[in-house]
């Protein structure tokens, strides 16, 4: 029964074959016919397209020898044209009403093979018709006044053609046909697409199914079944079919190569179903031979120190060697028998224990074994690792579990240890950013790279020579009769205890700078090696070079700078005490030359101008010494103090414009560490400003006001600061104007430098102070500007009042 039972698995497989192949036959047949039948309509539609285009060219040139737009010569030019591109036209003609020739193109290499073909005539007799064809298409197209097509007629054996008649319409009258020949083979030479050709056999047939043209010659004695498709030739009609073949590529189940080999494959599992019943046969001989084999292993288990252990299907203990005994302590009566928990099990892991016997009985034990905990007799505890393997019974079938132990104590203790001193010394040399490499100084081996070496030299301990300054050994060379080592005169601890060379290398292959540390240390097996810890410093030495560069370029700007700045400020400040001793001299002269100054005005003027210039010698001097110091002259100043000689500099310019200017200056402001002169040179700057903001714009006598106020204030960025305001009620400033206020060299004015708001930043900014302008709105129009500057101080500020001044113009 166990030999026919395959044996009929096998006819029964090698029947539901057959009828699969029979099946897939059928397929197949279907899947080719449709091939087919694809293949054709496609080729049928390429060319039917060509012609309805060519159609549609012949077309247009009727249309342009009806228009006089084309005599002979130009038809002819346009006839050679379009047969160079249209290789399937052999031939265009001109006919006239009485089907006379106009004129004929005839594509060249034709016409020298046929010269009849040049000389066409209506009343020759032709093998397929072709005066009747040619007629009937002419009056056809002549009656119906639409292109027609004649039915295919052959020229000589070797050419058969087909004419395309497009009529001349003359006013309505029918003037004549323009003919265009097609070439049928060429037409499936060109327009049959190669994979087609290649799968499938066309043809052109005409009424009688002759073969006009095909893209395969044909093969005598040749036997394949067909597989035919055929669909009309539009739009030349008349019969004329194009027909798609394929051809199967099988004929049935017998020359079917795979059937024959399922067959084989089938006789060959008989036979090997014949000799694996021989081979039973022979099995049962020997396992008596297996049994006293058994034996004797058994006897080997007894004498051997590895614990062995054998279970039924169920668990139960049922053979224990004296190895298992001696190392769990318990006796063999009280092992044989035992279903779990065991005595052997630890009392806090019977879950686990338990786990990892349904693991065994289930045989889905690791082949390297499992490590478990073993409980001794005498209350100690050793690790064990197990390995698990069937137990085959005569019969071949399991019938347990077969448990071999190994103790594992001290070796899972050493394992340990090693394991976590090679993670730990493996986890600090990979982390670190720094290469770090050993090699041995005799052998020039490379014992050590960590990954940051890897990465940027590989494994070549030519590097580490390069980068330690000293030749690496070079093993590959000729005949070495002695390996020498340079440092064996020198003791080993003397050279591992000398300190670390330090030095910097460039590579340039890298195009990396390297900090390398260097030092001599003793190996493992004892050998003298070479540590070295090369650290990346490549952006350390660009910082270093480009902060270099940029103290450089700060050097020329501040220089740059500082003499600007006392250009300008020479500009601005001498001009206001040049314009006041001028003012004073003109009216000294003005009041003299009327008589009317006495003696103690005089004395009065001249000691204003005497102040003005002593100022301008004063402006001067800080000029000079503002360029010689980077920071300005700060000393003690009051607020007041500064106020007071601004007005008495601004009230000129105000009086000129008829601007009127308010001061609110708190009282028991603090001391200010300040130039003087160069906040006077800010609050100045900004009066001016905005009286001419205010005259220029010709503000009404109610809007000429301008406001200077100093009071104390607290921010959260300076801290304690002194506010001066200077607020006017002119016409504002814009908004793209705001933004570029203070860009050196920009202003407002027509005649204005641009620099003077550039200073005032640049002088407050020097102070740790800031500066900033906005508009005043009512509602969304613009009532004025105002321009605010912070000084800070370091003493708190007091609670104070304000006393109020005005200055009329007068």
């Amino acid at each position: 029964m166990a030999t026919l039972a395959p044996l009929l698995s096998v006819l029964l497989f090698l029947a539901a074959i057959v009828a699969a192949f029979w099946y897939l036959r059928n397929e197949e047949v279907e899947r080719e016919v449709e091939s087919v039948k694809r293949d054709a309509e496609l080729v049928q539609q390429q060319i039917r397209l060509r012609l309805i285009e060519n159609q549609e060219q012949l077309v247009r040139i009727a249309r342009e020898v009806m228009t006089r737009a084309t005599d002979r010569d130009e038809f002819l030019s346009q006839s050679a044209s379009l047969v160079r591109s249209r290789p399937e036209i052999v031939g265009i003609s001109w006919l006239g009403s009485t089907q006379q020739v106009v004129a004929r193109h005839v594509a060249p290499d034709l016409a020298a093979a046929m010269p009849r073909l040049a000389m066409p005539t209506t009343n020759q007799t032709g093998e397929l018709g072709k005066p009747q064809a040619t007629q009937v298409a002419f009056d056809d197209a002549r009656e119906l006044r639409l292109p027609v097509y004649s039915r295919p007629f052959r020229h000589d054996e070797h050419l058969i053609v087909f004419q395309v008649h497009v009529p001349l319409i003359d006013h309505g009258a029918f003037a004549g046909t323009l003919v265009a020949e097609y070439s049928i083979e060429a037409l499936l030479r060109y327009f049959v697409p190669p994979d087609v050709s290649r799968r499938h056999v066309i043809s052109l047939l005409d009424t009688n199914d002759n073969v006009l043209a095909s893209t395969m010659a044909s093969q005598p004695g040749r036997v394949r079944a067909k597989l035919i498709y055929d669909v009309a030739f539009a739009p030349v009609g008349h019969g004329t079919t194009l027909r798609g073949e394929g051809y199967r590529t099988s004929f049935g189940l017998i020359g079917n190569t795979l059937f024959w080999m399922v067959l084989s494959l089938s006789v060959l599992t008989v036979w090997m179903l014949l000799g694996t019943w021989r081979h039973m046969r022979r099995r049962l001989q020997i396992q008596g031979a297996l049994v006293q084999e058994t034996n004797f292993r058994r006897a080997m288990e007894n004498s051997m120190l590895t614990g062995m252990r054998a279970m039924d299907q169920e668990g139960r203990i049922t053979y224990v060697n004296p190895a298992f005994c001696a190392m769990t302590g318990f006796s063999e009566a009280e092992l044989i028998g035992r279903l779990p928990p065991y005595p052997h099990w630890p009392h806090d892991r019977l879950e686990e224990s338990n786990r990892l016997l349904q693991q065994e009985l289930a045989g889905r034990s690791p082949a390297g074994g499992i490590e478990v905990r073993v409980l001794r007799r005498d209350g100690t505890q050793f690790d064990a690792r197990m390995y698990v393997s069937p137990l085959i019974d005569a019969r071949g079938q399991q019938t347990g579990w077969m448990t071999s132990m190994t103790n594992i104590t001290e070796a899972k203790r050493i394992r340990d240890q090693l394991t976590a001193s090679h993670e730990r010394f493996t986890t600090v040399l990979e982390g670190l950013d720094a290469a770090v490499s050993v090699l041995s100084v005799q052998h020039g081996e490379l014992l050590f790279a960590n990954r940051s070496y890897r990465l940027w030299f590989g494994a070549d301990a030519h590097w580490h020579a390069q980068l330690a300054g000293m030749q690496a050994a070079n093993n590959s060379g000729g005949h070495v009769e002695d390996d020498v080592d340079g440092l064996s005169g020198l003791p080993t601890a003397e050279l591992t205890d000398v300190s670390a060379d330090t030095r910097e290398v460039y590579v340039d292959s890298l195009q990396k700078w390297f900090d390398v540390r260097a030092r001599y240390l003793q190996w493992t097996d004892g050998r003298l090696a070479q540590m070295l810890i090369a650290t990346d410093i490549t952006a350390r030495r660009r910082m270093e070079e480009l902060s270099a560069q940029q103290a450089e370029r700060a050097q020329v700007t501040s220089r740059l700078v500082t003499m600007g700045e006392m250009a300008s400020s020479v500009a601005h400040e001498l001009n206001q005490p040049l314009a006041a001793i001028a003012n004073y001299c003109s009216g000294i002269i003005t009041r003299l030359k009327a008589g009317k100054l006495n003696d103690e005005e005089l004395l009065g003027a001249l000691e204003k101008t005497a102040r003005q210039a002593h100022r301008a010698g004063q402006i001067i001097h800080r000029i000079r010494a503002f360029v010689k110091r980077s920071e300005p002259q700060r000393q003690a100043a009051h607020a007041t103090d500064i106020v007071d000689d601004t007005l008495e500099l601004a009230g000129i310019e105000l009086r000129r414009r008829n601007v009127s200017l308010q001061t609110y200056v708190a009282r028991r402001l603090p001391v200010l560490q300040v130039d003087p002169i160069l906040i006077e040179q800010v609050l100045l700057n900004l009066i001016k400003n905005a009286a001419e903001a205010i005259d220029s714009a010709q503000m009404p006598p109610k809007r000429r006001n301008i406001e200077l106020r100093v009071v104390p204030k607290h921010t959260p960025e300076l801290g304690g600061v002194i506010e001066f305001s200077v607020t006017d009620t002119g016409p504002g400033l814009k908004e793209e104007v705001i933004n570029r206020l203070y860009e050196a060299f920009f202003s407002t004015k027509t005649e204005g430098l641009g620099i003077g708001l550039s200073l005032c930043r640049s002088i407050i900014e020097s102070h740790k102070g800031r500066i900033k302008a906005e508009n005043l709105y009512n509602s969304e129009t613009v009532v004025g500007c105002r321009f605010t500057v912070l000084l800070p101080v370091s003493a708190p500020l007091p609670m104070v009042l304000e006393s109020n001044k005005s200055s009329e113009p007068s």
